[in-house]
């Protein structure tokens, strides 16, 4: 993460996040916490780095999720040079299946 986000606040913020427990629980916070636009993109954003991952060209993914090329370029360089965030939560999900 870039270091400009991380403070006592944003540690507090993840704390928090961390110790949901259910699905509901996600689904209240993030509610309170996001709005619609804002959970549609991250939704968005989260199905075209798993596309990604599965091999997805981009014309494809556009179609399937009505997601920009723009959107699409910058989840692939998260996939690529990022922190390795969605890396990680898709490593897992995968062995999960």
């Amino acid at each position: 993460m870039q270091n400009n986000l991380r403070d006592e606040n944003m540690d507090r913020m993840f704390q928090a996040i961390l110790k949901l427990d259910t699905l509901d629980d996600c689904y209240a916070l993030f509610s309170d916490l996001c709005t619609v636009n804002e959970l549609l993109s991250m939704k968005q954003r989260f199905w075209v780095a798993t596309l990604l991952r599965k091999g997805y060209i981009y014309s494809d993914i556009v179609e399937i999720t009505g997601a920009s090329t723009a959107t699409i370029s910058r989840v692939n360089r998260s996939l690529q040079y990022g922190d390795g965030g969605y890396s990680r939560v898709l490593d897992d999900e995968e062995q999960e299946q």
